[in-house]
């Protein structure tokens, strides 16, 4: 296992989309970048995809173009149709056996159009698809995947990851978080795709280390990079004599600086220079899911 993980960053405007791309750049890192439907209202899909697909198209290393937590059949097609390279059908609400017949039907569809795709088995935070979502269960630990499932959901669908529900949670904590490392590993173990944690704004250093080390291949992020550009547009507001473009150059700025840490923490820095392998047999490790990345980034140069 190489203790190596992918961050997936949630831009819901070209400042934050800016920051995440500097960030790749600087540390040569591959990295997915996109939005969620929760976040259409601050950020129409068709509007958003204006700025990240040609942002994508010109940075310097991979960057893969998401739709996170695809609530709707019609939004993964809408955003597949506009060039998406990866898109994440959430059906985890739904009982087993129609998350299976949908996201399967999904994925085929998306495989067609050369996309990747995503699934999720076990139910993460409260408001399932938000970004920013309310964290508060009454027992967290009936959400959870189950091990047992894990490699049937994935056979029988047909995903290229796979986000697990082991104690993480969207937004910010209420209480600490507990993860079920014992879980990572035991679904890690039984799948043959990349495991995927939401809700990773908030965890501890050590949480992302021993996460990636059980066998996490990516971890989401928003709310970490939505904070810290917001305190960097307070600090600078006092001070500023332009108005909005002073705010805007600090916004980035803290965006790059705080997904440059991720990336660091993740260690996934260089390999955007770098031949990529899959490597280890019955775990997950983010080699498999950073060559998807390549693979589908240049599938949609080439369109």
């Amino acid at each position: 296992m190489l203790n190596r993980g992918l961050g997936l960053f949630n831009a819901v405007n070209l400042e934050l989309a800016r920051g995440i791309i500097s960030a790749a750049e600087s540390r040569r890192a591959p990295v997915i970048m996109g939005t969620a439907e929760v976040l259409f209202p601050y950020g129409p899909l068709e509007e958003v995809s204006y700025y990240l697909l040609p942002m994508a198209k010109k940075a310097s290393v991979p960057v893969v173009i998401h739709l996170d937590h695809g609530l709707k059949k019609e939004t993964c097609l809408k955003a597949l149709e506009l060039g998406f390279s990866s898109i994440m059908y959430d059906c985890s609400t739904d009982p087993y056996d129609v998350n299976v017949k949908k996201v399967k039907e999904m994925a085929e569809i998306a495989h067609a159009y050369g996309a990747t795709i995503e699934g999720e088995l076990g139910h993460v935070g409260d408001h399932e698809g938000s970004a920013e979502g309310d964290s508060r269960m009454d027992d967290p630990s009936r959400f959870f995947t189950d091990p047992k499932m894990a490699k049937d959901y994935v056979d029988k669908t047909g995903v290229d990851a796979l986000a697990i529900a082991v104690g993480n949670a969207h937004g910010a904590y209420k209480l600490p978080p507990k993860l079920d490392f014992g879980r990572i590993r035991e679904i890690a173990r039984s799948v043959s795709v990349p495991l995927v944690l939401h809700g990773g704004s908030g965890l501890t250093d050590n949480d992302f280390r021993q996460a990636i080390r059980e066998g996490i291949s990516k971890v989401n992020i928003f709310t970490d990079i939505n904070v810290a550009a917001v305190e960097a547009e307070f600090q600078r507001f006092s001070s500023m004599n332009k108005g909005i473009i002073d705010l805007i150059p600090a916004a980035v700025e803290a965006v790059k600086q705080e997904t440059m840490k991720k990336i660091d923490l993740f260690g996934s820095g260089g390999k955007a220079d770098n031949g990529m392998n899959a490597g280890g047999t019955g775990t997950v490790d983010v080699e498999l899911l950073t060559k998807l990345v390549a693979d589908e980034v240049k599938k949609h140069l080439k369109k």
